[in-house]
């Protein structure tokens, strides 16, 4: 039998959830793990365009811990689907921590608030953390509907702070750096 990438189930705005419950694909769960899956796929962007074989790779574990999210939040809170999901652990979290506090360590103080650029590298590790900020304000808001593992929002949060200073961190290896905001004066 060939997998269709179709299957028109979706055709009238509902789509299932693990578990089988058909919601909206307006539902606040569809959007939070929607947010999520356009994160994962900006993150495969920065990791093309990253020359750092050490980034590279942990930008490939983040995607992997994002599938993880994104299965966990497509699950119906609800049912039990006999179905073994795979998990996030705190330590997930933790290794965001350790490398932002690696990273800061070699920055120089930041002394007023960055403006995004720099570089393709640079802009595009900014447009993954504003869409990871939006990941976890949709999954914030799912959370005060229904059930969502507090390690989700607590990872999505992390992980903004470590693709800012990611960014900060590529420009400094690629020699570029940080654009301050001046506040205009009148």
């Amino acid at each position: 039998m060939t997998f269709r990438i179709y299957t028109k189930t979706g055709d009238q705005g509902k789509t299932a959830l693990i578990g089988g419950t058909k919601v909206s694909k307006a539902h606040l769960r569809i959007e939070a793990y929607g947010n999520v899956d356009e994160l994962n796929s900006w993150i495969g962007l920065c990791r093309d365009v990253q020359t750092e074989v050490a980034i590279t790779g942990r930008l490939q574990e983040i995607q992997g811990r994002l599938f993880t999210i994104g299965a966990l939040l497509a699950q119906d809170p609800a049912k039990d689907t006999k179905m073994a999901l795979p998990d996030l652990h705190e330590e997930d979290i933790q290794v965001l921590e350790k490398e932002i506090d690696t990273m800061t360590a070699a920055l120089p103080e930041m002394k007023s608030f960055i403006i995004p650029g720099g570089s393709v590298a640079i802009s595009y590790l900014h447009i993954a953390r504003c869409t990871c900020r939006r990941a976890e304000r949709s999954s914030v808001r799912l959370q005060e509907e229904e059930p969502v593992d507090a390690l989700i929002i607590k990872y999505l949060n992390r992980l903004s702070d470590y693709l800012f200073v990611l960014a900060r961190y590529t420009g400094y290896l690629t020699g570029i750096a940080d654009i301050p905001w001046r506040p205009r004066s009148s």
